[in-house]
């Protein structure tokens, strides 16, 4: 298990499959980055985007990621807004997009790779979307991450 925010400071190896109600299911590969901030991480990600049988498309995500007490982890949009908590204790949340349900499950047992699935339902959305984050280089770490690895796109 993850000690504090400080823990998923640096690169992750992406994964993401998004399974669609009546329509195709997508996969993205790509990476996420976490950076120290003014006020806790910044998280970016990018990656190739893969959509049923049609060609790829770079597809992008930028959160903040903040501190709170009890080692709750806040995440935020990036203008700020409010997106969900990462509680340790009770891993799951759930946010109003109206008039849609996002409802998040986050798994920490196989640290420091971890996961996350959001079961979104409404009537405009209805799908399950699971990512998982393998480490490729941590705050720690005195090596580059591997070439295949595009840590420049995420600044």
């Amino acid at each position: 298990m993850f000690g504090g925010l400080g823990d998923f400071e640096g690169l992750w190896e992406l994964t993401r499959r998004i399974e669609q109600a009546g329509a195709p299911n997508a996969e993205l590969r790509g990476s996420a980055i976490l950076r120290p901030n003014e006020t806790g991480m910044s998280y970016s990600e990018a990656g190739l985007l893969r959509v049923g049988g049609q060609a790829p498309v770079n597809a992008e995500r930028r959160y903040i990621w903040r501190s709170l007490p009890g080692g709750v982890i806040e995440v935020l949009f990036e203008d700020g807004r409010p997106f969900h908590f990462i509680d340790p204790e009770d891993p799951q949340d759930r946010h109003w997009c109206d008039p849609d349900l996002y409802e998040v499950r986050y798994d920490f047992r196989r640290w420091p790779d971890w996961s996350s699935t959001w079961e979104v339902r409404g009537p405009r959305k209805n799908y399950r979307m699971v990512s998982q984050y393998r480490r490729v280089t941590s705050h720690r770490s005195k090596t580059a991450p591997p070439s295949h690895y595009v840590a420049t796109r995420l600044n």
